[in-house]
């Protein structure tokens, strides 16, 4: 057998081993570095590397480089873009072999610190007809030039690389589907099961960031989400996950100026190389390529996904933009179900409510009502004074119970004593107190009670219940009048034209109107003439 022949045997066995080599396994990134490892030891080259293309675009989006130290790559800084010569590959489309790449018109330098690089092979590597990437192969030993022969390799090396590496990207666009709809799984399972809502929310943002393999994530809805798309200002970031959480949580995004709120405005997802907002801290110097998809649910959209790599970092592909769209689409579905699910259940909690306090209302506060008007009436029958004084006490255990169910009745309405206003409380007291009495009422409310705090509106509508209770039970008056004033003091008289007393008949009861006084440095006053009427006063300093 000839020299030449035996040559080329050892070529095609070398050739055959490669791509062996270079379509075993399917992780993608492995893959890539396997194929510039075969084409530099088919070549006899001290350096290779494998640009990928960036989608419909002649850039780099990743380098995989062999042959040069890290020591090297750290003095070089930033990796290849696709300028010069590196981009020929993705304008021609062809293979292109030089003996001195300094020497073609195309040709911008090296930056300091590269090594020198003389010989040159680029051979572009298709996947289903299109251009994925090319295999770059630099400084053939012995400084002799690549041949012919050295070519043809690569190109056969090439053609196996694009079928492993569609094969990879198919079982990594598989595997990405399958976490996509674990990812799923986890979110409907934890919203449409009753859980807590923001740790659902917790959950999208842990598996967005897991997907894309980012290094920060968060999740932004609108500040009031009552109003429509168009009229929000600001985004507010809710959770976050990543090392920035604790600094992203509860930061302000305006619509208007950011990434963020245009894929909000818009509903559209993008990809982009950086934040035009700091978000938060140092978010737009630290962090780069970004994927920001809205949460579409309908026609409405509930809030935006964001997923950050640190600068320096490979942007995010068009695949990875797909997966995270559609994963946002189907967890803002999931997160509606699960509201339309919260709210049916507080509808049938609601009528629950309702039923009962009905009749509350209808059945047991008309039976108290008549049974405390009966035993009222048997008062004058009575001559005992201590079976008067007992009746009287159950008369006002069952004044008590009446009020305890019509604040009931309130609260399984959905009424919150903080909430409603002091005016109101104290005419709905009043009210409570007087509505099956024979006497009138006249109440009086001026203003300056918008600062009225809630521990001093409970005071005072405790103050307003006691009054009012005595001197409808005891009194024996025509007229009541109530006068709540607020300024510099919160005010309040209680004032009647009943008979007066010289001794009150229910001493523990001005015991706790004092008490209430002196526990908000406040003051109180009990005046009452026999014969003319009682009047009770009682105050407390306002903040500034």
């Amino acid at each position: 057998m000839s020299l030449d022949a035996c040559r080329t045997r050892d070529q095609l066995e070398k050739l055959v081993h490669a791509i062996l080599d270079v379509t075993t396994g399917l992780d993608l990134d492995d893959t890539l570095g396997r194929v510039v490892e075969s084409g530099m030891r088919l070549t006899g080259a001290r350096y290779g590397a494998l640009g990928v293309r960036e989608c419909g675009q002649t850039r780099l989006a990743q380098f995989i480089h062999r042959g040069i130290d890290p020591a090297t790559v750290t003095a070089i800084g930033e990796l290849p873009q696709g300028r010069g010569v590196l981009g020929l590959g993705f304008e021609e489309q062809a293979v292109l072999r030089l003996d001195d790449v300094e020497r073609h018109p195309s040709a911008v330098g090296f930056p300091p610190g590269h090594p020198r690089m003389r010989t040159y092979l680029g051979v572009p590597i298709r996947v289903r007809g299109t251009v994925f990437g090319n295999l770059y192969l630099t400084e053939k030993r012995d400084r002799a030039c690549f041949t012919e022969d050295d070519e043809n390799t690569v190109r056969a090396l090439a053609s196996a690389a694009g079928i492993a590496i569609d094969n990879a990207r198919l079982y990594e666009q598989s595997e990405s589907r399958r976490s996509r709809l674990e990812a799923l799984r986890d979110v409907s399972t934890e919203l449409l099961a009753g859980g807590d809502p923001a740790y659902a929310v917790q959950v999208v943002a842990d598996r967005a960031r897991e997907l894309t393999d980012a290094d920060q994530s968060f999740v932004a809805v609108p500040s009031d989400p009552d109003l429509p798309a168009d009229d929000v200002d600001y985004l507010v970031i809710t959770v976050a996950s990543g090392p920035e959480s604790t600094r992203a949580v509860g930061q302000r995004i305006p619509v208007g100026r950011s990434s963020s709120g245009a894929a909000f405005r818009t509903r559209t997802p993008n990809s982009t190389d950086h934040l035009e907002y700091d978000a938060f801290g140092s978010a737009v110097r630290d962090f780069g390529p970004t994927l920001i998809v809205p949460l579409r649910a309908s026609d409405l959209v509930v809030g935006v996904l964001v997923t950050l790599r640190r600068r320096g970092r490979s942007s995010f592909d068009a695949d990875q933009l797909a997966l995270m769209t559609s994963f946002a689409d189907q967890a803002a579905l999931a997160m509606r179900l699960a509201a339309a699910q919260r709210e049916q259940q507080e509808l049938s909690l609601l009528a629950d409510r309702d039923r009962i306090a009905r009749d509350l209302h209808d059945h047991v506060i008309q039976r108290l009502f008549a049974a405390g008007l009966s035993l009222h009436g048997t008062l004058r029958l009575i001559d005992s004074p201590a079976a008067r004084s007992r009746l009287d006490a159950t008369i006002d255990e069952l004044q008590a119970t009446v009020g305890d169910i019509r604040t009931a009745i309130f609260d399984l309405h959905g009424g919150d004593a903080a909430a409603e206003s002091l005016p109101a409380r104290l005419r709905r007291a009043v009210a409570d107190l007087t509505t099956e009495s024979r006497i009138g009422t006249e109440v009086h409310i001026g203003g300056g009670l918008d600062t009225v705090g809630p521990v001093l509106a409970d005071h005072a509508e405790a103050v307003v219940r006691e009054a009012v209770s005595n001197a409808v039970r005891h009194s024996g008056a025509d007229r009541i009048s109530v006068d709540v004033r607020g300024g510099d003091r919160l005010s309040v008289e209680v004032g009647d034209d009943g008979r007066g007393v010289a001794d009150p008949p229910d001493p523990s009861g001005l015991v706790n109107l004092a008490a209430r006084a002196d526990e908000v440095d406040g003051e109180f006053r009990f005046d009452s003439t026999v014969g003319v009427g009682t009047r009770v006063r009682w105050s407390a300093p306002l903040p500034r």
